[in-house]
């Protein structure tokens, strides 16, 4: 069994004559926590998407543990139910309890006895240390509790890769920290994971490369200490000293 989670090789997309990925190889193996980050409208979240076919690139190759995503695939469930994914927003059922919220992929997608999902839901939901909310409704909840609901959520699928899309950016700032743990949590335990941010505190605790993405292209990857320390690039140095600037 390969350890080549993805495997994306010359990936381009366009919207209408707009062309958002120009060419993008990237390979992710299990276990690596990959951060990526770039001004926006760089590609960096488009791409994310086409990793579990949200997006369908035009030209170019994505494999993903092993499964070919293309124009014609019908299996594209085999595929989105080993990628759990972690939006901006939270995208919570808000007629169901936070614990039904959790088991009910788990129920409607892999076949599970209820008493069998609900244990699965309390545990992820003791992982990421909310299982007291169990009984709520997700309007009950703050934006960081909803966020680690989230996250328990995909986590019940049991997925080989998480892929967080700015999973911070609509929170309150004190509510950033405790997604952020709960993120790191799954880094310390071998979560494959790809992670779009601008938190580059978290990029340099959990991240093994750190990867620039400008105008729809991989511009620089390094490892953390090198990137932060040693940009290469002039636009990842602009971009930097923006950014740790605020």
């Amino acid at each position: 069994m390969s350890d080549l989670v993805i495997d994306a090789k010359n990936v381009s997309k366009w919207y209408g004559s707009f062309q958002a990925l120009t060419e993008v190889n990237l390979t992710v193996q299990k276990g690596e926590r990959i951060v990526i980050c770039g001004p926006s409208g760089s590609g960096k979240s488009t791409l994310i998407r086409c990793f579990n076919r949200l997006e369908a690139h035009q030209e170019g190759e994505i494999a993903v543990n092993g499964i070919r995503l293309h124009s014609k695939m019908r299996n594209v469930a085999d595929v989105r139910k080993n990628v759990g994914m972690v939006f901006q927003g939270f995208n919570l059922f808000p007629h169901m309890t936070v614990l039904m919220n959790c088991m009910a992929a788990p129920i409607w997608l892999k076949g599970l006895r209820e008493i069998e999902a609900k244990k699965l839901a309390l545990k992820f939901l003791e992982k990421v240390r909310i299982p007291e909310q169990a009984n709520k409704y997700p309007g009950q909840l703050s934006g960081g509790q909803q966020q680690r609901v989230a996250i328990a959520r995909s986590l019940c699928m049991e997925p080989t890769l998480m892929l967080f899309d700015e999973p911070t950016s609509a929170l309150d700032p004190e509510m950033v920290a405790e997604v952020l743990d709960t993120m790191t949590g799954l880094a310390r335990d071998g979560m494959t994971m790809v992670c779009v941010t601008h938190e580059m505190g978290f990029a340099r605790a959990v991240a093994d490369r750190v990867i620039f993405m400008d105008y729809g292209k991989i511009v620089e990857q390094a490892a953390p200490n090198d990137f932060f320390t040693h940009p290469q690039n002039q636009r990842t140095k602009v971009f930097l000293s923006q950014i740790l600037s605020h």
